[in-house]
């Protein structure tokens, strides 16, 4: 891909739909975990702001997109909370192991794993439609958006991505 194909700032309609995903995982997973305790709404809504404050924190302070648009719509939030703390070549240099991934996994983990022992002790098909939902949104939806949408046209991909290295085995071993 050549970099006249990288969005500078991303179309609006981009962001709407990777916040409405996110969301969406977000809402569904509450949901599901209220089924087991009410009281579990607020802790894993704030640890789902939590994760994003995280990334926000430590990774878009270095990316490319600070305070311009991406497709998360994170840099020109980033720009408002947090100061720039490197530069894009920085970023590019960090590393992501899935150690470190895994609170972030946790946000649709945790849900789904509850909503299976929920339908093992008490069959619901609305709790099953939920599961399943989320399950599609998870792995299907972040595919689907990540892929067509965000990272196919990220200029900090371009100058180097530490999650595009992980997820991406043959682009990393040809580096």
């Amino acid at each position: 891909m050549s970099e006249d194909e990288c969005h500078e700032n991303y179309p609006v309609q981009t962001v709407i739909l990777s916040n409405l995903l996110s969301l969406s995982i977000y809402g569904i997973g509450a949901y599901i975990l209220a089924e087991v305790s009410v009281w579990l709404i607020i802790p894993y809504l704030m640890y789902c702001l939590w994760l994003e404050i995280r990334v926000i924190r430590r990774s878009c302070v270095n990316c490319y997109y600070y305070d311009k648009v991406c497709a998360f719509g994170k840099g020109k939030l980033c720009a408002l909370i947090f100061k720039r703390k490197g530069t894009p070549e920085l970023f590019a240099q960090d590393k992501v192991t899935w150690i470190q991934l895994l609170p972030d996994f946790t946000i649709s983990l945790t849900p789904l794993i509850a909503g299976i022992v929920l339908l093992v002790i008490d069959f619901s098909l609305l709790l099953l439609a939920l599961v399943v939902i989320l399950g599609v949104l998870t792995f299907g939806g972040n595919a689907f958006v990540r892929g067509s949408f965000a990272c196919k046209f990220c200029k900090q991909r371009e100058i180097g991505c530490p999650a595009e290295k992980l997820f991406n085995k043959e682009k990393a071993q040809q580096i």
